[in-house]
């Protein structure tokens, strides 16, 4: 495995992942993090000091559990893999922007486009480090914030599935077009990450391209601990 997390982005198979986010809305990447680096971005949870806010799920009745999001003084593996993935995923963006006959103007540096979300009002940092225990759960939703959006975004496991959780599967599900509804299921191998639809990914239909809405969650962790990290491109 490559020396550097932002090297690890850049060699996975790009072509065959805009493939199966074009098929499915989601798709699984390599590895992305060592054993030793999921661990030590999973410790930062109880440093509070590392974060802007927590949020308690059962009192706001979006699931049960916590999450946490950063600061913007983002840990420094943290920052690398949102930078690197950021120019991997604006080709997607963008032409998934075109299909859909919108403009697909986002800027080439991360930076300018957070930029522009702050100008627009969303200055809060995004970025979420969530750890969820036995009876614990996610509902569905959309990380929606304000009119800035982008399309892509991702979520990276931090722990062993089957061995330090059990269940808490990564949910999906699409709003087909003049269809029923259909629902995906992923496990996040400790270090993998998996990129999915922030809000809504083209299909292709008898009369052209149309948008799917699509939602994402967890499902029950049974037993164990289960942490994962959230890279979300827009900030709130």
């Amino acid at each position: 495995m490559p020396a550097k997390p932002a090297d690890r982005v850049a060699q996975q198979e790009w072509a065959v992942l805009a493939d199966e986010l074009d098929q499915h809305g989601h798709a699984l990447t390599g590895p992305l993090l060592t054993a030793a680096e999921c661990g030590s971005i999973a410790a930062l949870y109880d440093r509070e000091e590392r974060f802007r806010s927590t949020v308690d799920m059962a009192r706001h009745r979006f699931g049960s559990g916590e999450y946490r999001y950063f600061t913007h003084d983002l840990p420094d593996i943290v920052r690398e893999l949102r930078a690197a993935f950021y120019p991997e995923l604006l080709p997607i963006a963008r032409d998934w922007a075109g299909r859909l006959g919108r403009p697909g103007s986002w800027p080439q540096r991360l930076d300018d486009w957070i930029a522009q979300c702050h100008q627009a009002g969303q200055s809060r940092s995004a970025q979420i480090l969530l750890r969820y225990g036995p009876g614990d759960w996610n509902a569905l939703h959309r990380d929606l914030f304000g009119d800035m959006v982008f399309p892509l975004q991702v979520v990276i496991g931090l722990d062993v599935p089957g061995a330090d959780y059990t269940g808490g599967e990564f949910l999906l599900v699409e709003q087909r077009p003049r269809a029923q509804s259909r629902g995906a299921a992923a496990t996040l191998p400790q270090g993998h990450g998996l990129i999915f639809t922030t809000r809504e990914r083209p299909v292709r239909g008898a009369r052209g391209w149309s948008a799917a809405p699509m939602r994402h969650g967890v499902s029950v962790v049974r037993s164990g601990q289960r942490h994962t990290l959230g890279l979300v491109f827009h900030d709130a």
